[in-house]
């Protein structure tokens, strides 16, 4: 209903700019409202990447380039019809993006700064090559002889209405993403992609997704943009003014939520040119650099941030239970005692390292299987690979009949599988609610939107913070966060759970109370692998017990016996000395 409502208020702005040029103002008022649409769309694309998936991009003058240059050349010296070129500005500066992305969104260790930089550089290798060949050769080039369809009886309107439908595509297409599956994946991958991926989300086809989207846009603005100034050149199309003003407008207006671009698009433009000439012009300047820097100090999330929070503490939840009574964890038949989980022979190693020295083990469907063993063992590195965060280098993990071993994280996710974190790790700029809604969206549940806000509420009843839906993470202390991860596997509908040490810093009370819930969460159907340093809790817990020492299994079987046996004796006490 929401979403009906926006979409109306854009239609409706849109119709009246769009009725503008029919009153036949002063050309300077189309022109600078023309201006204000054209950096609505490149502040509105550069968000939709950037400002979701928090891949901050300095690259956007290469795809608003490559658009210009597009349009510039098949309108220009090949005399092709003007609108022609620009859905073809809009797919080469995608095509364009999609093929750096394809390569740079493989490469783990290319985000933040690194991610920035490369984007910087693919613009000054763009405009090198743009410069050295014929796309350019130097002079520039010419368009004032492209003909343009003469809406409303002249070709400043014409410009002016293809810059306000590219400013409301852009628009609508930020509200849309923010909707959806897809944004909400995005905000995911922006505050923690590894825990993102690991719950089912697959970034690596949601940030090219956006990308694509972004740069589309981008060159669209652009190739109508070519026409506009009629000669273009490598230094004016390639300048660092597109990426930097981007960058502010966004940061301003608030970059993850999708009116926020558009806002700070206007703010800046109506200032950048409020004054003109001379010296005024310098006082301009002066004026963004200090609303940047106010902004900076004291509305780090844009204008539209303050309205996002009160958003957040108005929205109205539903009730645990009261739409979805089955929602959390639902039965499901058992197979008591059959495998689930096969470790086979896994190895891994870091730099020569060995981490997993062939570990052997097989987790039963319907039990708790205790996994301890010293600081060190590989006890964590076995449920990174089990996850899906590390593959291994020998070995076979099966999971269900399935071979996990060359499966991404975010399938083992879908198939049934979820783990908890030792040091929590919620989405920080999300809702208690929303980061559990995420897990039964992209877990195995695989639940729609609403449904999954449903089932969110359900779980997070169950483990008592339904009180603190709307809060943020933050604002939790350590055994609610830790309940909080609680929250996240339950909503996933995973069959199998693995617990990394949910008990680590609780009290005795606290730890009473998770116990207690592990054991529903078994009860209702889910298999768990339970990571524990305090040995009460997992002799009281567990049916069996796997410990691990120097990435190897040293003893297996019945807790108590386990605990007796002279290696695990000697793992965790060290041996005797007379």
């Amino acid at each position: 209903m929401r979403v009906r409502w926006q979409m109306a208020a854009i239609a409706g702005a849109g119709s009246c700019l769009a009725l503008l040029p029919a009153a036949h103002p002063a050309a300077f008022v189309e022109s600078f409202l023309y201006l204000i649409f054209l950096w609505v769309a490149l502040a509105t694309s550069w968000a939709i990447l950037s400002g979701y998936s928090g891949y901050f991009s300095f690259g956007h003058g290469a795809f608003f380039g490559a658009g210009m240059y597009t349009t510039a050349n098949l309108a220009g010296p090949l005399g092709l019809p003007f609108l022609w070129t620009v859905p073809a500005a809009g797919l080469s500066a995608m095509v364009l993006g999609v093929a750096v992305g394809a390569v740079v969104f493989r490469v783990r260790r290319l985000r933040g700064e690194l991610f920035a930089l490369l984007t910087l550089a693919v613009t000054f290798v763009l405009a090198t090559v743009v410069l050295n060949t014929p796309l350019d050769g130097g002079p520039g080039v010419y368009l004032s002889g492209v003909k343009l369809p003469a809406l409303y009886g002249g070709g400043t309107s014409t410009i002016y209405l293809l810059g306000l439908a590219v400013a409301l595509a852009s628009v609508v297409a930020a509200l849309l993403v923010q909707q959806s599956r897809l944004g909400r994946g995005l905000f995911a991958i922006s505050d923690d992609e590894d825990v993102a991926e690991v719950m089912g989300i697959p970034s690596f086809r949601y940030k090219l997704t956006a990308l694509a989207m972004s740069c589309f846009l981008a060159g669209v603005a652009g190739g109508i943009h070519a026409v506009f100034v009629f000669y273009v050149t490598v230094a004016e199309t390639f300048s660092i003014t597109v990426p930097l003003y981007v960058v502010l407008m966004s940061v301003l207006g608030g970059a993850r939520h999708w009116i926020g671009p558009a806002i700070g698009a206007a703010l800046v433009t109506a200032l950048t040119y409020a004054f003109v000439g001379g010296d005024l012009a310098v006082i301009g300047r002066a004026a963004i650099g200090l609303v940047l820097v106010l902004a900076v100090l004291f509305l780090p999330q844009g204008v539209t941030g303050l309205l996002a929070s009160r958003a957040r503490r108005s929205l109205r939840l539903p009730q645990p239970g009261a739409a979805m009574p089955p929602a959390v964890a639902p039965q499901r038949p058992l197979r008591p005692g059959s495998p689930l989980l096969a470790c086979q022979d896994v190895q891994l190693s870091f730099r020569g390292v060995r981490a997993l020295g062939g570990v052997e083990l097989e987790v039963r469907e319907g039990e708790i299987l205790g996994l301890v063993g010293p600081n060190g063992s590989g006890k964590s590195t076995l449920t990174n690979v089990i996850s899906g965060y590390y593959r291994p280098d020998a070995g076979r993990v099966l999971f269900a009949g399935h071979d996990l071993g060359h499966e991404p994280a975010h399938r083992i996710a879908r198939l049934g599988i979820a783990r908890t974190y030792q040091i929590p790790r919620p989405y920080a700029r999300l809702s208690v609610a929303e980061n559990v809604a995420l897990s039964a969206m992209f877990g195995a549940a695989g639940l729609e939107p609403d449904a999954a806000l449903r089932r969110a509420m359900d779980s997070l009843a169950i483990v008592g913070l339904d009180a603190r839906a709307r809060t943020l993470p933050r604002e939790l202390n350590l055994h609610q966060r830790k309940f909080l991860e609680l929250a996240r596997v339950v909503a996933s509908g995973a069959r199998l759970v693995l617990l990394d040490e949910v008990l680590a810093g609780l009290s005795p009370a606290e730890m009473d109370s998770a116990l207690s819930l592990v054991r529903a969460i078994r009860d209702r159907g889910t298999t768990i692998v339970f990571i524990e340093h305090n040995m009460r809790a997992v002799l009281s817990l567990t049916d069996r017990l796997v410990v691990l020492n120097h990435g190897q299994v040293i003893a297996a079987g019945a807790p108590r016996a386990v605990m007796r046996q002279p290696e695990v004796v000697a793992a965790y006490l060290g041996t005797a000395h007379a």
